[in-house]
């Protein structure tokens, strides 16, 4: 069994200019989605729609919004039966071109969406979590919002519609967690390292996500 670890995990490892210079770009957005069909340009123009609405509003609405966004528009769908391998990481538009995702999609898009939006990326981590759910430990994948360092996090799942303090989410165990800043482990302030060197998928990821105008 995983040691209960907490979520207070503070330290960052910036990565430098590389992940610095990029920006969202809602024309190029929409121009990368126009490549995939008209079904995936609606759902596109939808979501540049609301980045823009939720860049107006406190950031904790923002977290909302753009939580409801996608636990709304996609359906759970393991990797296996949406993209034919056991493990494949989807950008936003190409999650919203299948209209599903597995936990880590539903998390991607959220992330790249928030910081769209305005949200700081230092802000922001993905977390692998053992989650209990009906009896079993499973491996799931939320997003966490920090808004101070130290601070408790909210939780961003698709597991639970709402947005919640990870004290209210005692089915979920932290394991790790990483962002375009930096890799996290275990419950010290250490950093673990690269996350661009030690995710190879979040790396092909980002390069992905960044072609597409998200980052």
């Amino acid at each position: 069994m995983l040691p209960r670890l907490r979520w207070g995990w503070l330290a960052v490892l910036a990565l430098g200019p590389l992940l610095a210079a990029a920006a969202y770009d809602a024309a190029r957005v929409l121009e990368a989605a126009a490549s995939r069909g008209p079904r995936v340009v609606e759902q596109a123009q939808a979501l540049v729609q609301q980045i823009e609405r939720s860049g107006t509003h406190e950031e904790l609405q923002r977290l909302k919004d753009i939580n409801d966004f996608f636990n709304r528009r996609l359906a759970f769908r393991d990797d296996a039966v949406t993209w034919g391998q056991p493990d494949y990481w989807a950008t936003p538009l190409e999650s919203l071109d299948k209209r599903a995702g597995d936990c880590e999609d539903y998390a991607i898009a959220k992330y790249f969406s928030l910081a769209a939006a305005g949200v700081p990326t230092a802000r922001l981590r993905m977390v692998y979590v053992r989650a209990r759910l009906q009896g079993q430990s499973l491996a799931h994948m939320v997003l966490a919002y920090y808004p101070q360092p130290g601070a408790e996090p909210l939780i961003l799942d698709n597991l639970r519609p709402e947005v919640l303090p990870a004290s209210q989410r005692p089915d979920l165990t932290p394991v790790f967690s990483f962002n375009t800043e930096g890799l996290w482990q275990g419950a010290g302030q250490v950093t673990a390292g690269d996350p661009m060197a030690r995710l190879s998928l979040w790396r092909e990821l980002v390069a992905k996500v960044r072609a597409e105008g998200f980052f």
